[in-house]
């Protein structure tokens, strides 16, 4: 009975806290919730004060808004809402919203159809003209232009992707998430039902996206590929694999778009056989530290970059503080983790230790209603 008060009693003092206001000052954090009874109503707002987030309320009122993305210059923040009904038709939908430059609270502009069910990631393009959106459920990509105000255009363009894996959760494809190059030339889906990555040529004048050669790069059956990162060189590709708890390394040819793999390693420590899936993957700026997430476990698993192979060694896991950690993401400084426990509805910011990469006792816990991503505005200069 706990576990449903807690955010009825959160949503009531941060919508007081969100009448004080936020500092423009201070960086501000944004949590996309999934929606629904005794869950979340939108998007919440919190200060980041110090090591501790404090709460400003309820930014936008929206469904399901469970992956984010910002726009530093225009101060514009796109959610997908990850539903399978939009507009009366069977798809979900995305949402674009101005941020408010003193409070920080969210404006909605307008909405498009995702162009298949349960969009889960979206990514902006390097020119700010797409967002390119990754359905879960239908297994499609779509791309959606973006105004230069943030009003969403028409999608321009749908790719559904077919065929099966061989586990029970790959009955069919599942776009998970979008990850360009630095170049802003090839855009990656992982397709956790095809156990692949897709890769496809971006034109981001036109909002089109056409197969690149190689079409896509394959992971070893039953991966489950998830989300991907690059290291800040673009000489190599990281992919956390959800359902067999791995991290696959691949050589990038920024040229081609190729993927090579190189290898693959476990999330988990020595002598785990407890159940678990990973979630999250992120590099650090410096190029030094990979972190993934793991549900069940429940930790950050830690691995060390080497600086001439891109390979990881593995430096240990750090508990989340809490259960079934979904998100996280670096702050702008890199100098601290935010974890966002879906299971035990809670954010905890984790301080990185300077020298190791490696991940110091939780400082700060936040009451959130099941939270599923988390995204860091810092203040204007």
């Amino acid at each position: 009975m706990r576990r449903y008060l807690a955010p009825v009693l959160f949503i009531a003092l941060s919508f007081a806290a969100l009448m004080r206001g936020a500092t423009a000052a201070n960086t501000l954090v944004y949590v996309g919730t999934y929606t629904g009874e005794n869950k979340g109503k939108g998007i919440y707002l919190y200060e980041l004060r110090g090591t501790a987030l404090e709460p400003r309320g309820l930014a936008a009122e929206t469904p399901s808004p469970s992956f984010l993305e910002i726009d530093l210059k225009r101060r514009l923040l796109f959610a997908v809402n990850e539903v399978d009904r939009f507009e009366d038709k069977k798809t979900g939908s995305v949402s674009a919203f101005r941020i408010d430059p003193t409070t920080g609270r969210l404006t909605l502009i307008n909405q498009q159809p995702s162009m298949g069910t349960a969009p889960c990631h979206l990514v902006l393009d390097r020119t700010g003209r797409n967002l390119i959106v990754a359905n879960y459920s239908s297994g499609s990509v779509a791309v959606i232009p973006v105004a230069t105000d943030g009003r969403l255009g028409e999608p321009s363009c749908v790719i559904q992707h077919t065929g099966q894996g061989g586990t029970p959760r790959q009955k069919g494809p599942h776009a998970h998430c979008v990850t360009l190059d630095a170049a802003n030339t090839f855009a990656f889906v992982c397709d956790l039902g095809l156990d692949k990555i897709m890769a496809y040529r971006l034109d981001a004048a036109r909002g089109q996206l056409t197969a690149a050669e190689p079409a896509f790069a394959m992971l070893k059956p039953g991966s489950g590929p998830r989300h991907m990162a690059f290291r800040p060189d673009g000489k190599f590709a990281y992919v956390v694999n959800e359902l067999n708890s791995t991290v696959t390394t691949f050589a990038y040819a920024a040229a081609t778009g190729k993927l090579t793999e190189i290898r693959t390693d476990s999330t988990l420590p020595p002598g785990f056989d407890g159940k678990n899936t990973c979630a999250e993957v992120a590099v650090h700026p410096s190029g030094k530290w990979l972190y993934g997430s793991n549900r069940g476990r429940d930790s950050i698993a830690i691995f060390a970059i080497d600086a001439k192979k891109g390979t990881l060694k593995y430096v240990g896991d750090e508990a989340t503080g809490g259960n079934q950690p979904r998100h996280f993401a670096l702050d702008p400084s890199a100098k601290m983790l935010a974890v966002a426990n879906q299971g035990s509805n809670s954010v905890f910011l984790r301080v990185i230790d300077p020298a190791t990469g490696r991940l110091q006792p939780a400082t700060s816990k936040t009451e959130v209603p099941w939270p599923v991503c988390v995204v860091f505005l810092p203040p204007t200069r």
